[in-house]
């Protein structure tokens, strides 16, 4: 927390855009907002809706309630699953139950999700590059039967790869990597493996391309880059080693008073961004405080526009 009484000196403070809500994580949050306008309170979510500490508190003040698993629902309630997707069992099992479901899975995971089965059904073995115990992973693995999918995280995993048939493989990825380590290890699959099948577009998903291209641009400018995101967020976690490979220091932070004065000692500017789960509230709760310690010369760096929007299910557009 900061807390100091140093006169203020001149920092400049560069924020990227684009930056924060995605499509996806917009979606999401919107699918329980008008959820709980729909069938009124409680509307049980399986799962953090997006990885944001902030936006999970604001929906519980609304009525919503977090769970880990489908057995914390009680009947006769309804239940929205993550925007990170959820195994097939899941849905299953709701039905088996009778429950009233909303799938806020992100478009873009569902698709993924569709490539997995067609890739099965063809006979293809599918590598995953992806870090294991994400919910995203765990969602797509449960597309498939087990046996079906081979995770692998570094090029040292690609290496280890022994598959049963090496002509019959397919690979998918994870929507929320690293573009440059991601890039790295679907090469390494391919020169291993040179009838490997891939998407004929790439999986990384638009919002975390393009937030991790704004950083590029501010890094190369900056000391230091404050993130806004959560520790179980993968793209914003992605955000901070994009600043650092770029030669800033990295930090990232959930809210504005998780930042630290000493941070800023030699720093003169400073680079700004949020990741796909952080809303622009805490940008702008970030802005503030800097301001009140420094005298902030603010500089708004855009490197692309972003109009995407998803539909959301059918019977909540007019709740």
């Amino acid at each position: 927390m900061i807390d100091s009484d140093k006169q203020k000196r001149q920092i400049d403070l560069l924020v990227a855009t684009p930056r924060g809500f995605c499509a996806g994580v917009d979606r999401a949050i919107k699918i329980v907002e008008l959820a709980i306008k729909k069938y009124g309170p409680p509307v049980y979510v399986r799962h953090e809706i997006v990885h944001n500490r902030y936006v999970v508190d604001e929906l519980k003040k609304l009525g919503a309630i977090f769970v880990e698993e489908l057995d914390e629902v009680p009947d006769g309630v309804p239940v929205v699953f993550s925007a990170h997707g959820v195994p097939k069992a899941v849905p299953h099992k709701a039905e088996e139950r009778g429950l009233e479901y909303l799938d806020a899975t992100c478009p873009l995971v569902s698709k993924v999700h569709r490539q997995a089965e067609r890739q099965t059904a063809a006979g293809r073995h599918i590598i995953f590059v992806g870090h294991a115990n994400h919910p995203e992973v765990i969602g797509t693995f449960g597309q498939v039967a087990d046996g079906q999918m081979t995770l692998v995280e570094t090029l040292a995993d690609v290496a280890a790869l022994q598959p049963e048939d090496p002509e019959a493989l397919a690979f998918l990825t994870q929507t929320t990597l690293s573009v440059d380590d991601t890039r790295a290890i679907i090469e390494a699959l391919q020169t291993r493996f040179p009838n490997i099948v891939g998407p004929k577009g790439e999986d990384i998903c638009y919002a975390t391309s393009n937030r991790q291209d704004a950083v590029k641009k501010i890094a190369e400018d900056c000391q230091l880059v404050l993130v806004i995101g959560a520790p179980n967020s993968s793209n914003s976690l992605r955000l901070v080693e994009v600043a650092e490979r770029g030669g800033a220091i990295g930090k990232l932070i959930q809210r504005a008073d998780e930042i630290e004065l000493a941070w800023f000692d030699g720093v003169s500017k400073v680079g700004l961004t949020a990741g796909a789960s952080a809303p622009e509230i805490l940008v702008r709760e970030v802005t503030t405080l800097l301001e009140e310690h420094f005298d902030i010369r603010t500089e708004k760096v855009k490197t692309t526009e972003e109009n995407m929007v998803f539909k959301l299910p059918r019977g909540l557009e007019a709740a």
